[in-house]
């Protein structure tokens, strides 16, 4: 008797230990995996994250990190982002394709999804190279539907954007560029314009507008004159929702060191819990009491 005693105590004190061992094991995995504070050497806040449940849903296909690379996705293509400003909203992205002062090269030019939560950031400027004087649209009336009209009204409400005169200086100092000036281009197949021109479709499409490349950049860093300096690149913001609170549960959670993300529940197979947040923690006992409060 007191043997089979024993052993259904030696039995539940493993089913026991078994039970513990499984609930700490699965915050932990997701913590110490999935979740981090930083991809590379670029920290991560939210709305972003670094896998699966990190930070928010809507930004996830966009934003992902992998093995110390954190690329931003388009319908255009993958972009590696170069830094992220919290504090303004902004992150900041390179294109591989595009050109500069010290380098050109044809591109197929870049888009952002209409339903991605990011748009063109001001301080945008995107200069068009190489356009055909003759064929694009940039330097005439004709939309995009192929659509004209003789008394310079559009009969489609797609026009194309214009090229902003007031950039002319600027394709004057790319085209002063050695990599530019020694492909001999006039001046004429440069175009200038602003992100706000492109409607609300965000897309540059080059082979509609007849151009081989473009530049993009967002800053002149103090250095109007010299595009060898510019920052190149392109800007985008992004907003935490409609009306872009920041949700106070992620503050309280990044102050603690914690990483703010939103639970899945792979064993019932339920999908993201919206507003509902985990404070994945370096601990686990902090993971535990956060993980089965939510």
């Amino acid at each position: 008797m007191a043997t089979a005693t024993t052993s259904t105590t030696t039995t539940l004190l493993a089913l026991v230990a078994f039970f513990i061992t499984t609930l700490t094991s699965f915050p932990f995995k997701v913590s110490s995996q999935a979740c981090q504070n930083y991809c590379g050497n670029i920290p991560i806040k939210y709305p972003f994250g670094t896998g699966l449940g990190c930070g928010d849903p809507r930004f996830q296909k966009y934003v992902t990190c992998n093995q110390g690379k954190l690329t931003f996705t388009s319908h255009t293509g993958c972009y590696p982002i170069t830094n992220i400003d919290y504090s303004n909203q902004v992150i900041y992205i390179s294109d591989p394709s595009m050109s500069t002062c010290s380098c050109t090269q044809p591109s197929k030019g870049f888009g952002l999804d209409w339903d991605a939560p990011f748009s063109f950031h001001d301080d945008t400027v995107f200069t068009l190279l190489d356009c055909s004087t003759t064929s694009s649209p940039m330097f005439s009336t004709t939309d995009y539907g192929g659509g004209s009209s003789g008394n310079g009204s559009s009969s489609s409400s797609s026009m194309v954007p214009q090229c902003d005169r007031t950039g002319a200086p600027i394709c004057s100092f790319l085209y002063s560029c050695r990599a530019i000036s020694m492909m001999n281009l006039p001046i004429s197949t440069c175009c200038v314009y602003t992100p706000v021109d492109l409607g609300p479709s965000f897309e540059m499409d080059l082979q509609k507008l007849k151009c081989s490349s473009y530049a993009g950049f967002y800053s002149f860093n103090g250095q109007e004159s010299n595009p060898d300096d510019w920052k190149y690149g392109i800007a985008l913001k992004y907003k935490f929702n409609v009306y872009n609170d920041y949700p106070g549960s992620c503050a309280n959670c990044e102050r603690s060191h914690g990483v703010c993300g939103c639970l899945v529940d792979q064993f019932l197979g339920n999908p993201f819990h919206f507003n509902q947040f985990v404070d994945w923690r370096d601990t686990m006992e902090m993971e535990i009491s956060h993980v089965f409060h939510v």
